[in-house]
């Protein structure tokens, strides 16, 4: 596993993709799209508060991620086959316990564990679903949201099975700390680190070919790997390789 440590999301996010882009390897998804893959990464985050938020480099401006972050903690009108409010909000979906539908709030059972137990390493939320996950096209990422109370800030950690890094990564980093920031005003405390874990990190570079430009500058900030660059055809690097 790579650990790449930042002082906020925005350059995190800078750091990763460029990571994946230069020193990852080529995989086909198995539904047959075009990815540079790289191994497990942690983004460890020391004041995930502090700008840049947003890298300027990311297709996704100010306005959009905020409303991201607003979907996430207050709920979305549009349809999806799941969405992170859901479940993380309301879990259970078409699961009974005792003759009742499950109806779980684990933001807050998170809130309500650490007010119980400063110490407690168990306030954690789950987003997976067996019963309707796994026969979903389109299943969660995100798989794993814990807090924990130490040195009176709220620290978050969150893991993900699979990870959109160049496009959807700046999006869900940002959502995710103003969850974190909501749970934090809870408790009265200040924010702590927030590390951001994802499993199997990825590039989709020929879908998202237009977005690779800014974090590659034509080659002058990064050499992406040689099947990017074939791809593009944005710089004279291109007709080289």
């Amino acid at each position: 596993m790579r650990l790449i440590r930042a002082p906020a999301i925005g350059r995190a996010h800078e750091l990763v993709v460029k990571m994946i882009l230069e020193k990852g390897w080529v995989l086909r998804t198995e539904d047959d799209e075009a990815t540079i893959e790289f191994e497990e990464v942690a983004l460890q985050v020391d004041t995930p508060l502090s700008e840049p938020m947003v890298s300027p480099n990311s297709r996704f401006r100010q306005r959009l991620v905020e409303q991201y972050a607003r979907d996430l903690l207050q709920g979305s009108k549009a349809t999806f086959e799941y969405d992170y409010h859901g479940r993380l909000f309301d879990w259970g979906e078409r699961l009974t316990s005792r003759g009742d539908d499950v109806h779980v709030d684990q933001i807050a059972y998170i809130t309500s564990k650490l007010r119980q137990s400063r110490n407690s390493r168990r306030a954690i939320a789950i987003t997976w679903n067996p019963v309707i996950d796994e026969t979903l096209d389109d299943c969660p990422c995100l798989q794993l949201v814990q807090c924990v109370l130490r040195n009176g800030m709220l620290q978050m950690r969150v893991v993900f099975r699979s990870n959109d890094m160049l496009t959807a990564a700046g999006a869900n980093m940002y959502a995710l700390v103003q969850l974190q920031k909501f749970i934090a005003d809870q408790l009265g405390v200040p924010c702590g680190t927030y590390t951001h874990i994802s499993l199997v990190p990825h590039v989709y570079y020929t879908r998202d070919i237009n977005d690779i430009e800014p974090f590659c500058g034509k080659g002058t900030f990064i050499q992406p790997v040689a099947e990017v660059c074939r791809e593009c055809q944005r710089c004279s690097r291109s007709s080289g390789i």
